[in-house]
């Protein structure tokens, strides 16, 4: 006899930590399977520090998601009794015309959020670990801050098991199918059965979905921490908020203040298209050096020493929005991925939007831009 199960989430990175946690929470018999063993350094979910941001540039549609999210992280980090967010304000800079201003400005208009514009004199003045170019300037929202990743994904996936949630870590999902109304996951060490299944695989999404061709590309990304070389202090979160870049045609960068490990910094795209199952994980001297030349441009005073160096990996649609949806053949099939890039900060909303899916059908938020015809054409 097969065991069943309500739910069955496969993998346990942010959206899928988040969503069986939420479905435990919600009294479901629930099964969590992933590769690995959450918190882990192969996908998406690691690196110590990940952005939340309000003032969203990409698209005004995802700040209601992203407002529900630091609701929940508070609700998260007070269940899981560790500090989970830092607010630190967040700086949006780029020339006036550039994406990321002109993004962030829209939403924070849109949605009447509170900000503030600088000058690039004004950028440098009040926080001089930033020297932007003389025609840049920076939308300056207050509430936005830094998440830790691994701490995050603890804590769901350890929640839900304390509310009730069926784990198997380590243990690699091979295929699914349809079985009358639920569905028949098998994997390397047995088969198991649920009424729903939420997919939750990040860059290795591909593998379960073969009939939808998706056009997905996951690419290999180096994060980087520098010690400053001088003035350590104008890096301290009190005097360095975290900033997102947009410092050429399609280039992008962001970055941390210090938090006792060096001043987090990395390319946002740019990599290389990779196979999550063979992605170099080693650093070269040419990936640091590319990073240090716009460091020595942009935060002078952080070109120091290398402290180290790791790859996490995007899986990106073409138009970098997420695909949140259920499966067109498989109204019980939930899918949640990619998320381009972008998405860890959504993760504790995303995971009540996908319970939300398996279990009633519809989420309460606009997720428009997440759907999958978008991507294939299909209606």
């Amino acid at each position: 006899m097969l065991e069943s199960f309500d739910a069955i989430v496969v993998g346990l990175g942010a959206m899928g930590g988040s969503a069986i946690y939420h479905l435990a929470k919600r009294g479901k018999r629930v099964l969590g399977l992933d590769r690995f063993g959450p918190p882990h350094t192969f996908g998406s979910s690691h690196g110590e520090t990940r952005i939340i941001r309000e003032a969203y540039y990409e698209h005004p549609l995802y700040v209601p998601l992203v407002q529900r999210a630091y609701e929940l992280w508070d609700e998260l980090e007070k269940e899981a009794g560790r500090q989970l967010f830092l607010q630190t304000g967040g700086l949006m800079i780029s020339r006036p015309d550039g994406v990321v201003f002109s993004g962030a400005k829209r939403s924070a208009d849109e949605h009447k959020l509170p900000y503030e514009v600088l000058s690039s004199a004004e950028l440098r003045r009040r926080f001089p670990a930033l020297q932007p170019d003389d025609d840049m300037a920076a939308v300056l929202e207050p509430r936005a801050g830094i998440l830790f990743p691994e701490a995050c994904v603890e804590a769901h996936v350890t929640l839900a098991a304390k509310h009730g949630a069926r784990l198997r870590l380590n243990e690699t999902v091979l295929s699914w199918h349809s079985d009358g109304a639920g569905v028949l996951v098998k994997t390397a060490q047995g088969e198991y059965r649920g009424e729903r299944l939420i997919l939750s695989v990040g860059a290795w999404i591909q593998s379960l979905l073969p009939d939808l061709r998706l056009p997905l590309q996951v690419e290999r990304q180096v994060l980087h921490w520098f010690r400053p070389a001088r003035t350590p202090e104008i890096f301290e979160p009190k005097n360095c908020p975290v900033y997102l870049w947009g410092y050429g045609r399609n280039q992008f960068f962001y970055g941390f203040p210090a938090l006792g490990d060096g001043v987090k910094v990395a390319r946002h795209h740019e990599g290389k298209t990779v196979d999550p199952n063979t992605v170099r994980r080693d650093v070269s001297d040419a990936e640091v050096e590319g990073m240090r030349e716009i460091v020595r441009r942009f935060l002078p005073a952080a070109d120091g020493p290398l402290r180290k160096s790791t790859v996490c990996l995007y899986t990106n649609a073409p138009d970098h929005h997420f695909l949140i949806t259920t499966h067109p053949g498989h109204r019980q099939v939930v899918i949640a991925s990619p998320c381009s890039g972008h998405g860890f900060k959504f993760s504790s909303a995303v995971g009540e939007v996908l319970a939300d899916l398996a279990l009633e059908g519809e989420s309460r938020f606009d997720l428009t831009l997440f759907q999958l015809n978008r991507l294939t054409g299909r209606k």
